[in-house]
């Protein structure tokens, strides 16, 4: 089975789609998917379905979506060259206590984003920039908008969306980290302009910003760039910008043209 949940949610059984189009089917195979290959308790998926005050008929219900996601598995299963599991009960498997999704060799987008950013970062670490760069724009080009942003999300399934955002937002930083590094400043600006603007109080893509800006040889809206944190951080959380962050504005006021290479991401 191959699953993609960065962006909308998708689910193939060989190239068949098994995502059905009813909400709350959909939302327990979603819940599911960022679980595959791990046990999911029934007592979840009642509470991602239905909060904190399930309906007496919620088991009984879940049961009905779980034979809903199973007809659709066994349909696309017909359709599939032989070889593999014949049944949907081998996919989507029924355990003590709850359910469990089996990919079994295919493909499972975040993971391949977690282990493309993580070999990322180690190619960081190791001083190899340019790998490290690949590695990080192989991971982040998994990415088609928000995660499982086509399926209702409960509290569970929020809290899995958050975290791959907040993962995506730390890949990015390190890659445009490394594009940095490797010279890339005048690449970088249309895709920190858009990026600033979403995160307006995210103080590392602000310094990239202003990083990037003066070795382009915009200093003035550098400075710029720094004044608009500033407000935001005082207006929105009665703070000023970090130490960093101030250090960067510093050395931009006072190099001189010939060292504006020099001067290094914020971190």
């Amino acid at each position: 089975m191959d699953i993609q949940i960065l962006g909308g949610f998708a689910a193939r059984l060989d190239r068949t789609e098994i995502v059905p189009t009813a909400p709350k089917p959909r939302q327990v195979l979603a819940l599911l998917a960022v679980n595959a290959g791990r046990l999911v308790p029934a007592s979840l998926l009642v509470e991602e379905l239905w909060g904190s005050r399930p309906p007496r008929s919620a088991r009984t219900t879940l049961q009905t979506y779980v034979l809903r996601l199973r007809e659709l598995i066994d349909a696309a299963l017909d359709q599939a060259p032989g070889g593999g599991p014949r049944s949907s009960k081998d996919v989507l498997v029924t355990r003590a206590g709850g359910y469990l999704l089996e990919p079994g060799d295919g493909t499972v987008d975040f993971r391949t984003f977690d282990r493309l950013s993580t070999e990322g970062y180690q190619a960081m670490e190791a001083g190899d920039h340019a790998g490290a760069g690949r590695l990080l724009h192989a991971a982040l080009a998994l990415w088609t908008g928000p995660a499982l942003v086509d399926v209702d999300r409960g509290r569970h399934l929020d809290v899995q969306a958050r975290r791959l955002e907040e993962a995506r937002l730390c890949a990015l930083d390190r890659r445009i980290e490394v594009d940095l590094i490797l010279g890339r400043h005048r690449e970088l600006l249309p895709e920190l302009t858009v990026l600033v603007h979403q995160h307006h109080l995210n103080e590392s893509l602000c310094g990239q910003f202003m990083l990037a800006l003066y070795r382009a040889g915009r200093a003035g809206e550098a400075l710029s760039v720094y004044q608009r944190l500033r407000a935001a951080l005082v207006r929105d959380l009665g703070l000023e910008p970090s130490a960093s962050v101030q250090r960067l504005q510093q050395s931009i006021l006072g190099a001189p043209t010939q060292a504006a290479r020099e001067l290094q991401p914020v971190h």
